[in-house]
């Protein structure tokens, strides 16, 4: 079920007011949406942006929750846990420009050819190691869908070329991508 400009808004609202209660002390909001389309479960990646540079970004891949309470979930761990950069500061919130890549559900790779730049994100496993790029990676860095593999394996923590080895799993997505402008 496609996202519409109010469901987008309301998920934008939910990672901003989120975050705000966090850095000031206050209660976690309750948030309350009847939209069919937000409490459908889906997947989800919260991005945070800071003068256009990576200052978080963590998803959840599975469907198992609404998606307005991954949104939720997804912004404090960008905002606060992702263990490439320090928590968020108060002083940063009004710097800050979110992004939110909805996901759809899995499909295995069984040929490279199958992987479209710029419409699929890369999810790779292989042994403990397991490794995402969304999709929108891939068009910022200008990469070929080779490229795009190899990367993914390095973010797993892989040899570049592991993606030909019997016991890995590579699969697409695609992600309906919207934020702040």
């Amino acid at each position: 079920m496609a996202l519409t400009d109010l469901d987008k808004k309301a998920l934008l609202d939910v990672v901003r007011k989120t975050i705000e209660a966090r850095l000031t002390g206050g209660s976690l909001p309750e948030f309350h949406l009847s939209s069919e389309a937000l409490n459908e479960k889906k997947g989800a990646f919260v991005t945070l942006k800071k003068h256009s540079n990576l200052r978080g970004c963590i998803g959840y891949i599975e469907a198992r929750k609404p998606l307005y309470k991954i949104v939720e979930e997804m912004a404090l761990a960008a905002a606060f846990d992702d263990p490439r950069f320090p928590p968020l500061k108060p002083d940063e919130l009004n710097n800050i420009t979110v992004e939110i890549s909805v996901m759809s559900p899995l499909k295995q790779v069984k040929n490279i050819d199958e992987i479209e730049v710029g419409i699929h994100g890369l999810y790779i496993t292989k042994g403990f190691h397991s490794g995402l790029l969304l999709p929108q990676v891939a068009t910022e860095y200008d990469w070929d869908s080779l490229t795009f593999l190899q990367e993914t394996c390095h973010k797993a923590g892989l040899q570049r070329d592991a993606w030909k080895d019997k016991d890995a799993k590579v699969y697409k997505f695609s992600a309906e991508v919207f934020g702040e402008q």
